[in-house]
């Protein structure tokens, strides 16, 4: 099965990480290096310090608690990818209110639903992989902006 990359999203995370190389190679060499695991795909931080570069991994949280950034490449085939769009634009366009103020609300309810659809690709947000929930992000906001096509 052919998988379709959000190239966008492995570009931003290539270029963070060389950002982050560039930077650590100018430190005075006096502080620690932090190594990454994979328990930062559950961090809640978007990066170390504030104003900082994201973790690799790093999951950005609204306020409200929603998950609404996974740092990792996007990962889906075409048709999930089309599928988690349509479905999440047909929400959209069913409810008040501009498409961009809707993104956070119907992320939380494929979130705490605990059900599973096209919007997610079959499978409950809670057993996504990282890259599967950046992927359902990457299609919610196509819908916002109409760009399902």
């Amino acid at each position: 099965m052919r998988r379709y990359k959000c190239r966008a999203l492995m570009w931003s995370g290539v270029l963070g990480a060389a950002g982050l190389l560039a930077t650590a190679g100018c430190s005075s060499g006096n502080q620690a290096t932090t190594a990454t695991s994979s328990s930062a795909a559950t961090s809640t931080e978007e990066s170390p310090t504030p104003g900082g570069p994201p973790l690799p991994g790093a999951t950005g949280v609204s306020p409200g608690g929603v998950t609404t950034k996974v740092d990792v490449p996007a990962e889906s085939t075409e048709d999930e990818y089309f599928q988690a769009c349509h479905a999440a634009k047909v929400w959209m366009d069913g409810q008040p209110g501009d498409p961009q103020s809707l993104v956070e609300p119907y992320l939380k309810t494929l979130q705490t639903s605990g059900t599973s659809g096209p919007a997610t690709f079959n499978t409950p947000w809670s057993q996504l992989n990282p890259a599967r929930q950046a992927a359902v992000i990457v299609a919610v906001q196509a819908a916002a902006d109409a760009a399902c096509g």
